[in-house]
């Protein structure tokens, strides 16, 4: 259950939705759907990281990495005939799934890799040359030849 309501925040302020969708999404509490797949976040680098899934049971083909406007998307959906099988015990989810990642503006998702049961997802943080910080020179001040300054 949500105590507040973001509303006047929206009627009040131009250019912060960002900040709205972000405190909107920290605020709702979906608990389930957060459960699975287990996934770690790892720092790799300064601006760097690694996300890696838990996707036992799938291959390539089953699943699906996009990003959608600043919204990572991994999917998953069993293909074959799962249950023509018989299980004694079956302990290994290979049901559907999607996960959802928000990412920060600039952050780009640069590769991913399936191996031995693990989905990795490598991002990095590439920050465009106008919003750098440049060094401005200071020129010497030249004397003014002929001029006085007048008190």
């Amino acid at each position: 259950m949500r105590n507040f309501d973001l509303s006047p925040l929206y009627r009040a302020t131009v250019g912060f939705d960002q900040i709205a969708d972000i405190m909107d999404r920290v605020l709702t509490n979906d608990v389930s759907r957060d459960s699975y797949p287990p996934y770690n976040i790892e720092k790799t680098a300064e601006d760097a990281w690694q996300i890696s899934i838990a996707v036992a049971g799938f291959s390539e083909d089953e699943l699906a990495v996009e990003v959608k406007e600043n919204t990572l998307h991994i999917t998953a959906k069993k293909v074959g005939d799962v249950g023509a099988r018989t299980y004694l015990h079956r302990g290994i989810a290979t049901r559907a799934f999607e996960r959802r990642f928000h990412l920060a503006q600039h952050v780009h998702v640069t590769g991913a890799a399936h191996k031995d049961g693990m989905l990795h997802i490598d991002l990095t943080r590439e920050i465009p040359d106008a919003l750098k910080p440049r060094r401005i020179e200071i020129a010497a001040a030249k004397a003014v030849e002929g001029a006085s300054i007048e008190a």
